[in-house]
């Protein structure tokens, strides 16, 4: 089973790079449509209308709108999803109960969380579904595969691994901001502190992801004692400083998603 006729209900920030991601993996554009009409920039061959069709056969429908709006696009959105539809949702903190309860007729439910990354195929992507047999769920983790790394995820661990992995490049690049911007006080000029921090950031990330070490251990062999990172080391260490701020960072994020479930629950 795979999925031929694909529906992207909006296509924002989010849902625009996992179209990208899979007309770079080859995909045909042809088998793509989408519903936005904000949609600033059209990709070549995708079908793309002003609004939901009143009527058609897909095999997926994706929601990339804003979760606050569900309410108002689930009525156009069920004349295109039928008993061979699998929904699938991008949509943060709407959880798979209220999708099945909305659109009781699908194939099947899927909750996605993905990140930017998934233009170029690298993205961590948490999934969870209700209503799949095993071929569906396979058909599944196969559409999302050229997007990254998908992974099934209970549900009950969502708001966390939305958190790490959805919300984390947000906090990464922060970390690369405050690098340069710290490099430029000290001395550097901004424009090449900017492009020293991100070359260091983009080998470092490619090396971890490549060795067979933690991160942890790799930190300790570019560290020698007494010495230059040891010293820098030192300052984040001190008093768990970075594992405090992670812990403070996803918690907050985490929270603000089970939040924004039980707010979707209670519009149900």
């Amino acid at each position: 089973m795979t999925y031929q006729n694909i529906l992207l209900v909006g296509c924002g920030n989010m849902a625009g790079a996992m179209l990208d991601g899979w007309l770079a993996a080859g995909f045909d554009p042809a088998r793509f449509t989408v519903a936005d009409p904000g949609m600033k920039e059209p990709r070549p061959g995708v079908k793309l209308l002003d609004a939901i069709p009143e009527g058609g056969s897909f095999d997926a429908v994706l929601l990339g709108v804003k979760p606050q709006i569900l309410a108002d696009v689930v009525p156009q959105v069920k004349k295109v999803v039928g008993a061979g539809t699998v929904l699938l949702s991008i949509l943060a903190g709407v959880e798979l109960s209220v999708l099945r309860d909305r659109f009781a007729n699908a194939a099947g439910v899927v909750r996605l969380m993905p990140n930017l990354a998934a233009a170029l195929g690298k993205s961590p992507i948490a999934v969870a579904q209700a209503g799949l047999d095993d071929s569906g769920s396979d058909a599944a983790m196969a559409f999302l595969k050229p997007l990254g790394t998908p992974e099934w995820v209970a549900e009950d661990e969502f708001d966390l691994v939305t958190a790490l992995a959805g919300s984390g490049p947000a906090f990464v690049y922060r970390f690369i901001d405050s690098l340069a911007a710290a490099a430029a006080e000290l001395g550097l000029a901004e424009d090449k502190a900017l492009r020293l921090a991100l070359a260091m950031v983009e080998g470092a990330s490619a090396l971890a992801a490549a060795s067979p070490h933690a991160p942890a251990e790799l930190a300790r062999r570019v560290a020698s004692p007494g010495g230059v990172t040891q010293a820098g080391l030192e300052v984040m260490d001190d008093g768990a400083a970075m594992r405090r701020l992670a812990v403070a960072t996803l918690r907050a994020a985490r929270d603000r998603s089970a939040e924004m479930a039980a707010e979707a629950r209670g519009k149900a």
